[in-house]
């Protein structure tokens, strides 16, 4: 499941940023040579990972502990312009039927209330089992319970960018 962001254009002519329609889109919205970051947002944290400037190859960076969302927003602005980064990702909380999870509809308003604060291309991508996965791998390189706890997030976060990584990567082949 992908979804992304475009401009939109308010009655006063301004532009708006608005999560694009189709991940094609947003890729075709990127700028290269910079690096895309992906978030699993959460109630109490948002992990973070960000890809390589070739957008291969995606790194857990950090686990922020969420507070009010304009504190969440300042981290993320110093990250973006620290890394200088071409787009976000965010991880979308799709059933296993496909359908919507119960947290769809806050990381949709987390998204909409983002693209008042950035003009960065921003798209969904369908974060199904990433979280499994990414304590399954955790678990196996022996992390203690606490360190999984605190790493989850990224490492679920770097899932989701390296499997949208490879969807643009395929898409770009074609």
């Amino acid at each position: 499941m992908m979804i992304a962001s475009d401009k939109k254009s308010t009655e006063s002519g301004l532009s708006i940023n608005t999560p694009y329609a189709s991940p094609v889109e947003f890729v075709d919205a990127l700028i290269s040579g910079k690096p895309i970051a992906a978030l699993d947002i959460g109630t109490k944290t948002i992990g973070l990972a960000i890809s390589d400037t070739n957008m291969m190859i995606a790194t857990p960076l950090e686990t922020l502990q969420r507070t009010k969302f304009k504190n969440d927003m300042d981290r993320l602005l110093t990250l973006e312009s620290y890394w200088d980064l071409a787009g976000y990702v965010l991880g979308l909380p799709i059933n296993m039927d496909g359908s919507d999870g119960p947290r769809c509809q806050s990381v949709r308003a987390f998204a909409r209330n983002m693209c008042q604060y950035t003009s960065l291309p921003i798209t969904f991508w369908d974060e199904r089992l990433s979280t499994v996965s990414a304590e399954k791998y955790l678990l196996e390189t022996g992390t203690s319970r606490k360190k999984r706890a605190a790493k989850k997030d990224n490492f679920a976060a770097s899932i989701i960018l390296q499997t949208a990584l490879e969807y643009f990567q395929n898409k770009k082949a074609l």
